[in-house]
């Protein structure tokens, strides 16, 4: 497998800073707005946010849960590999609030579409966006596309980005890896 760095450490750093920035032009002081990460990866890239918008843009009333779609996904079953669920944290009500579910890289669409259909169980949202540091746009199986985007990569359907980030891998980097096709 080769793989090659899309985004750094400090590239990855400024486009957290533009993503925040974007999400208070358009929620500003968030009081009807909740940031919910898709779980597992989401869940990192919501920490961050969340910690960046408090600390340093000062946003005092964020609301910030976590959301699981492992039994929601169109996937469920059909593999060998067992699924494991992760834990939902909403500790707040969604209905009428303005929703931004976070994931780090968007790709067919499944997950936000599992996400969809997952956060009905906890009311009926205003408004619901999605922001992603990385949108592999041409991989897209249903029509789903992210209102905030870190990165756009063009990437083949034999290729796979891979998302680090320090509290869980020990870096903050993205890749591209391509995958050796045995023949």
């Amino acid at each position: 497998m080769s793989q090659k760095v899309l985004l750094n450490a400090k590239e990855v750093n400024i486009i957290l800073h533009r993503l925040a920035c974007q999400l208070i032009e358009n929620h500003n002081n968030f009081t009807d707005t909740v940031l919910i990460g898709i779980q597992p990866r989401g869940k990192f890239m919501a920490q961050r946010l969340a910690k960046m918008l408090q600390e340093e843009y000062n946003v005092e009333h964020l609301q910030v849960g976590f959301l699981d779609i492992t039994f929601f996904r169109d996937d469920f079953r059909r593999g060998d590999k067992t699924l494991e669920a992760n834990t939902t944290e909403i500790n707040f009500l969604v209905e009428g609030k303005n929703i931004v579910f976070i994931d780090d890289v968007l790709y067919t669409g499944r997950s936000i579409r599992a996400a969809l259909t997952a956060i009905q169980s906890f009311g009926r949202p205003k408004e619901i966006e999605l922001l992603t540091l990385i949108d592999r746009r041409f991989s897209r199986h249903l029509p789903i596309q992210p209102t905030y985007s870190g990165r756009q990569v063009d990437a083949i359907n034999k290729e796979k980005v891979k998302v680090n980030w320090k509290e869980n891998d020990g870096e903050d980097s993205v890749y591209l890896i391509e995958k050796e096709v045995a023949e």
